[in-house]
């Protein structure tokens, strides 16, 4: 096989919510249907889609769990300074996102948080 994208589906309750977070972080719109917004991340435009969580759950027949509470994945944004990670902790709160943990050092080189969307799903910014 040869996989010629891959893309991510998330869920959302409110896509409204969603859409706006997103936009305010600076993030691409790719489109957007009354079942889901879409997004478009990073040099390579990643897509990252944000199904109304009844609609997935309906069309992949698998429970879909709750972000607030447990995560499958974790993504990973890199920042070019450590400015730009704090820089991003403070649009992320300005827009209405949860920081689980503080801009801090990892070790040597190593810089970075992470958040939650309102729906719970968990981002890294991440600078080395």
């Amino acid at each position: 096989m040869n996989p010629k994208k891959i893309w991510s589906n998330l869920t959302t309750n409110d896509l409204d919510r969603t859409t706006k977070f997103y936009t305010a972080l600076g993030f691409k719109s790719n489109g957007r249907s009354e079942d889901l917004t879409s997004f478009l991340v990073g040099q390579d435009d990643f897509v990252i889609h944000f199904f109304l969580t009844d609609k997935l759950k309906e069309n992949v027949e698998i429970e879909i769990s709750d972000a607030h509470i447990a995560n499958e994945i974790i993504f990973t944004l890199s920042a070019e300074t450590k400015d730009e990670v704090n820089n991003w902790a403070k649009e992320v709160l300005n827009a209405g996102g949860e920081i689980i943990s503080k801009p801090k050092e990892f070790g040597e080189g190593y810089y970075g948080f992470v958040f939650a969307d309102p729906d719970g799903h968990k981002f890294n910014v991440f600078y080395m």
